[in-house]
C-alpha cells in the first residue's frame, strides 16, 4: 500500500466544511465522489499519516480519501 496524493475538487459549506466532490488521479483520471459517508479525524492504518479522513462513495465503493495539512491522499495498491 502506498499513499497517492491526488488532486480535489471540494466546496465549502458556509460553516466551513470541506466536501470533496471530486478526485483527479495519478494519470488524470476523474473520479466523482457520488456521496461523503462520514468526516472525522483518523490515521491512515496501511500507509501511516494522520488527519481528516473522508469515507466516499464513488462508483458503488467505499473510499477513504485523506486530508493531511493541505494535500489530499488516498490509499492505493497500484
Amino acid at each position: 500500500m502506498k499513499k497517492v496524493y491526488v488532486d480535489v475538487t471540494a466546496s465549502f459549506t458556509r460553516d466551513g466544511v470541506i466536501i470533496p466532490q471530486a478526485i483527479r488521479w495519478e494519470d488524470d483520471h476523474i473520479f466523482y465522489i457520488d456521496r461523503v459517508l462520514d468526516i472525522r479525524r483518523a490515521a491512515a492504518q496501511k500507509t501511516g499519516g494522520a488527519g481528516i479522513r473522508y469515507t466516499c462513495r464513488i462508483a458503488g465503493k467505499e473510499a477513504y480519501l485523506f486530508l493531511e495539512q493541505n494535500r489530499w491522499f488516498v490509499e492505493s495498491n497500484r
